[in-house]
């Protein structure tokens, strides 16, 4: 198959895409069937999978309208995603929750499902100051503390097959590997599947543990630093806020941990650890999950490069990420692959 980033979507692709017809009047009529009336200001915020957009109200209130990809999520789902938000903002966890606009969270307008929220500032925080980790350790409890309170009944767990198994179904039956990239992505990204479904990667001295064995609460499901803003500390308040649960699911605490981490083995030892002194102070936290980081960051992978190849067809995507699907983007998943069951062999990060 040739490389996908030689193949924009046609133009036929284009207009038949889910969000050809959203445009900024049907944004604006969309706001209006709500009570909600525009001056004609909107602004794109930066969002793949769904269209976000902060609006300006002739009262001047900005607020930001959400518009659901079509298909993704199905009504419960959604219900689900603003309840749990909701739940949060009952208990003072600074997230940011949608309004309820004629008794509802969730409207339809021209065949998009979509929500309208107050619009928050902020910034990505400064995840190597060690008073701002703890404070996001201790911010995340308080949300674990409320996903804990209660299941999903219509949103998804995270799994080895949603994540890991179906995908790379997916990607091979699609034909959307190059040829002389697929037997050896095929081997690398069976060997890894296998590893983890088997248990087979190192817990140290904490013995076999699997992703079945966590305890599994709703979670923020993406909690990457792009989606904790921070504002300025002041009378008022301030410090970190959640922002886009979309990706909310069940699964265990120490994925909303891992993603915050970044640089060497001793940087992420320290920073994991200052997360947790923030997070332990208002919420166990089960340590054998710290065994559970390399194989949902592996599990993230194989999952990405389905997620890219699943919305090719729509424009944005081969804009924002051109280099995808060429033999050398294949090429150098083998590589990730590979060094991510290196990576699970070694003993946990451990604080």
């Amino acid at each position: 198959m040739p490389a996908m980033n030689q193949h924009p979507p046609s133009g036929d692709q284009q207009r038949h895409h889910p969000y050809a017809s959203l445009t900024p009047d049907l944004v604006l009529d969309a706001l209006a069937s709500v009570g909600l009336q525009g001056d004609g200001r909107l602004m794109a915020l930066g969002s793949y999978e769904n269209r976000v957009y902060q609006a300006v109200l002739d009262d001047g209130t900005r607020v930001v309208a959400k518009f659901y990809r079509p298909g993704r999520w199905s009504q419960a789902q959604i219900g689900e995603e603003h309840a749990f938000a909701l739940e949060l903002q009952a208990a003072e966890v600074p997230a940011v929750a949608p309004l309820l606009l004629d008794g509802r969270t969730v409207h339809a307008h021209a065949g998009f499902a979509f929500s309208v929220s107050p619009w928050r500032g902020g910034r990505q925080p400064e995840l190597d100051d060690f008073e701002v980790l703890e404070w996001t350790g201790r911010f995340l409890a308080r949300l674990h503390n409320v996903g804990a309170a209660r299941p999903f009944a219509a949103r998804p767990a995270l799994t080895v097959q949603g994540f890991a198994q179906e995908p790379r179904g997916w990607l091979l039956g699609a034909g959307i590997i190059p040829l002389e990239c697929q037997s050896s992505w095929r081997a690398v990204c069976d060997d890894a599947i296998k590893i983890i479904s088997d248990c087979a990667y190192s817990t140290g001295a904490r013995g076999r543990f699997c992703l079945n064995d966590a305890a599994a609460i709703r979670l923020h499901g993406d909690c990457h630093p792009g989606n904790v803003l921070w504002t300025p500390v002041d009378e008022q308040g301030g410090g970190p806020h959640f922002v886009d649960l979309d990706d909310a699911r069940m699964g265990p605490a120490v994925q909303d941990l891992w993603m915050l981490l970044s640089g060497d083995r001793r940087q992420r030892t320290l920073q994991l650890s200052t997360l947790l002194d923030g997070y332990e102070r208002l919420r166990p936290f089960d340590r054998r999950e710290l065994a559970l980081i390399e194989p949902l960051r592996t599990l993230r992978l194989i999952h990405y490069s389905a997620w890219l190849a699943r919305r090719w067809q729509d424009p944005i995507f081969p804009m924002a990420f051109p280099w995808f699907g060429s033999p050398d983007y294949w090429h150098g998943q083998v590589g990730l692959l590979q060094a991510q069951i290196a990576a699970m062999q070694e003993d946990p990060l451990c604080c």
